[in-house]
């Protein structure tokens, strides 16, 4: 293990006890460094809309159809709570699940509000999903009935293939139910509650449950909101980070303006999915720090200079993603990076689609493997909502609303269980829908399936746990996080094999293992 001469505020010891790492495969006691775990760069690749089951129905085992790139498991592969014989051809929904080849990669969008999403859940039965969130539309069967669909292993193969070489949780929900923007403010504070009331996504409760955008963004096209900041609210992990000192930033594809007209940004650029559909790269209510006056970059300004990124500066930490290779590139990695992708590579259905996805994955990943700092890397993948897509898996509820206006999981109430002791903001049931979980990183467990309960804030609990930051306060779901520390085994290592895939098909590619890679060098 490598050792730097940087020094905890506190003990190896208490860190470890604080984060459970103590005993067999903890962290070794004599390390001294500026993190807890021999983790010094996390990234967070945070994707959007699908559920456990669209992706993860049938793990490990895939149909390989003839045409279709193939996926074998090794023999000792896990299996996951996935989709069993009974579920698959006699579900209590009206329609069964069913697979959906890679020809039908790109779908509709499915249902996903904070409302419907309970109905579908009726009372924990499982039993609504094409009543109350299935849609029909373009690349989508009449009836609502592709809410049933599901991915396996020949379409979403880079997935599996990274669930089988490194760490995934088949346990791991959307903090809160409802779509994008709950999921990005759970992700970085924890806390949907304290926006201003000027958008029907906010509710007279001052909760985000919809998709608003923010106020502190030139990009904005509708709505105008922003969380309420105070001296002990409205806090998220960028103002922790920024406390310590430590470098980060949020990387967001199409950030850079195409324009500027009178100082106010222009955001312009566009992709093309695989369907031939042109599409706007950057989503200002995908962007989690622009909701906060602390963090947000309302001009979508550029770093001063290269090696400023990561640093606070005239961007504020808001980055174009194009500025995060320039930083991995000039060995400037920010210890904690969230990855925005262009929004064709998303994944979210109805403008991007799987494969399109798994590029962006793959070409990200197979990059950062050859960073020098890959030694010291965790690459996280996790999503912002469900999509509403059908999950056979009911969520534990530790939140408790009865906002009868929004509630509808039992009656007009979030569950029966209380909320935790001293939560008393409404708007916020939770968990929600589960959805995939991985950790790709030389310090993940090989082939692992956790199956250990985690949200979205369980993220935000690793950061700040690894860099000692502390906790958001203010009812934040990271009280309440499952950590990941059982994902990884910082006893041994880095010893987990780089894999690199190649992009189109997700599967193995050694030609890129010798270093032919060059298409993966491109910036996003």
């Amino acid at each position: 293990m490598r050792i730097r001469h940087r020094f905890l505020p506190m003990g190896a010891a208490a860190v470890a006890a604080a984060l459970g790492l103590s005993g067999g495969g903890g962290l070794p006691q004599a390390r001294a460094s500026a993190t807890a775990t021999p983790i010094e760069h996390v990234v967070v690749i945070f994707q959007e809309n699908v559920s456990f089951d669209h992706y993860f129905a049938t793990y490990p085992n895939a149909t390989n159809p003839a045409g279709e790139p193939r996926f074998d498991a090794a023999p000792d592969t896990p299996t996951v709570n996935g989709l069993t014989g009974a579920l698959l051809t006699n579900n209590p929904n009206s329609t069964n699940p069913f697979r959906l080849p890679r020809s039908r990669a790109l779908t509709c969008d499915m249902d996903h509000n904070y409302t419907d999403e309970q109905k579908a859940f009726d009372s924990g039965l499982m039993d609504k999903f094409v009543e109350f969130v299935g849609r029909s539309g373009t690349h989508c069967q009449p009836g609502g009935i592709d809410v049933m669909g599901y991915y396996d292993g020949n379409t979403v193969t880079a997935l599996w293939n990274y669930a089988q070489h490194f760490a995934m949780n088949d346990n791991s929900f959307s903090s809160t139910f409802g779509p994008s923007t709950p999921g990005a403010l759970n992700l970085v504070s924890g806390q949907t509650h304290g926006a201003t009331l000027t958008s029907p996504a906010v509710t007279p409760n001052g909760t985000v449950i919809g998709d608003p955008q923010p106020t502190l963004d030139d990009c904005r096209t509708r709505d105008n909101t922003q969380i309420i900041q105070t001296a002990t609210t409205g806090k998220n992990v960028g103002d922790l980070l920024n406390a310590k000192g430590i470098t980060w930033g949020w990387f967001n594809g199409g950030f850079r303006p195409t324009s500027t007209t009178g100082g106010t940004a222009v955001c312009g650029s566009t992709h093309t999915n695989i369907g031939g559909a042109t599409v706007a790269d950057y989503i200002p209510h995908h962007s989690a720090f622009q909701y906060y006056a602390s963090t947000a970059n309302p001009h979508h300004l550029p770093p001063s200079a290269p090696n400023l990124i990561g640093k606070t500066d005239q961007a504020n930490h808001q980055y174009d993603l194009a500025d995060f290779w320039t930083a991995v590139d000039g060995h400037n990695m920010p210890a904690v990076s969230f990855l925005k992708a262009a929004a064709y590579q998303d994944g979210h259905a109805g403008y991007s689609d799987p494969l399109d996805e798994q590029t962006f994955l793959v070409q990200t990943i197979n990059r950062l493997q050859r960073a020098p700092e890959w030694d010291h890397t965790a690459v996280i993948i996790l999503y912002d909502d469900s999509d509403g897509w059908y999950d056979h898996a009911m969520s534990p509820i530790v939140s408790h609303s009865n906002d009868p206006s929004m509630d509808a999981l039992v009656g007009n109430n979030c569950g029966t269980t209380p909320r935790p002791a001293g939560w008393t903001y409404q708007d916020r049931c939770g968990y929600g829908p589960r959805q995939p979980f991985l950790v790709i990183s030389p310090w993940a467990k090989q082939n692992f399936v956790d199956h250990t309960t985690t949200d979205q804030s369980s993220v935000l609990r690793f950061i700040e746990d690894n860099w000692t930051l502390g906790r958001i306060g203010d009812q934040s779901f990271d009280e309440l996080a499952g950590p990941l520390t059982q994902m990884f085994d910082f006893g041994h290592g880095p010893r987990a094999p780089k894999l690199f895939l190649d992009p189109s098909t997700g599967t193995v590619d050694r030609d890129r293992g010798n270093g032919n890679d060059q298409a993966d060098n491109h910036s996003h």
